[in-house]
């Protein structure tokens, strides 16, 4: 079950990397992190990276978007 697990989360995460260019890629690198993070400690540190730099960027854009609603 840990093999297939572990194959699993590698062939989301790569799948993600390679589309990384398409919007909603994104979801299958976190998809792939997840699944590996059961098992790979490293994909765990990976994955609140990932978590991180998306909350980060999410309120930066909500702040973008709040202040060009206030200048119009």
């Amino acid at each position: 079950m840990k093999k297939l697990r572990i194959g699993f989360g590698a062939v989301l995460l790569l799948a993600g990397i390679v589309l990384f260019i398409i919007p909603g890629s994104m979801l299958l690198v976190l998809a792939g992190l997840l699944i590996l993070s059961v098992d790979v400690p490293m994909a765990r540190t990976w994955l609140k990276r990932c978590q991180n730099s998306m909350s980060r960027s999410s309120a930066k854009l909500d702040r973008m978007l709040l202040n060009r609603k206030l200048r119009d």
